[in-house]
């Protein structure tokens, strides 16, 4: 099973200097709900190296409140997967997506997850260098294919590098 059976979806690769909040609030002004919202992070992200070194970040008052932010701005999305490190997963259709999958023991440490995203093979292996080249692929389910055209010309307007959508 993918998320997209029976929807459709957007996507858009973007660097790692990009403003991801930024961008989420742009899907948010669209109409499109912060559950819809999928990110996945190459392991040299900033955001995945605050995660992989939350511990020690922790230890040093001035940054727990950022990373306490940071925290709380993943966890309202529908998921966030970093390659190598760990998920955040917060939407039942992602939860039953990345789960039902044969590779779902690798989902952390390949890009497996973008089979279970509704990307087809043969897209998969070229993003997958894509990401670790650039580092953000952000991934909107929707429920139309009206609402992933727009959901891809907001990620277009926002920065993305590349953008698709999947039927």
């Amino acid at each position: 099973m993918n998320i997209t059976q029976g929807k459709t979806a957007a996507y858009g690769i973007y660097p790692q200097g990009a403003h991801l909040q930024d961008v989420v609030h742009a899907l948010n002004q669209a109409g499109f709900q912060h559950e819809d919202i999928c990110l996945l992070l190459a392991p040299t992200h900033p955001i995945a190296t605050s995660v992989r070194d939350m511990k020690l970040i922790a230890l040093e008052p001035h940054s727990s409140a950022a990373l306490a932010e940071l925290v709380g701005w993943l966890s309202k999305l529908g998921a966030v997967v970093i390659s190598s490190i760990g998920l955040f997963i917060r939407s039942r259709a992602f939860l039953r997506a990345f789960l039902d999958t044969s590779e779902t023991p690798a989902l952390c440490r390949n890009w497996g997850t973008l089979a279970s995203l509704g990307i087809p093979e043969h897209d998969a292996s070229r993003l997958r260098n894509r990401i670790d080249e650039d580092g953000v692929l952000i991934y909107v389910s929707c429920e139309r294919t009206s609402q992933s055209e727009w959901a891809m010309e907001v990620l277009r307007k926002t920065g993305a590098h590349e953008t698709s959508r999947l039927q």
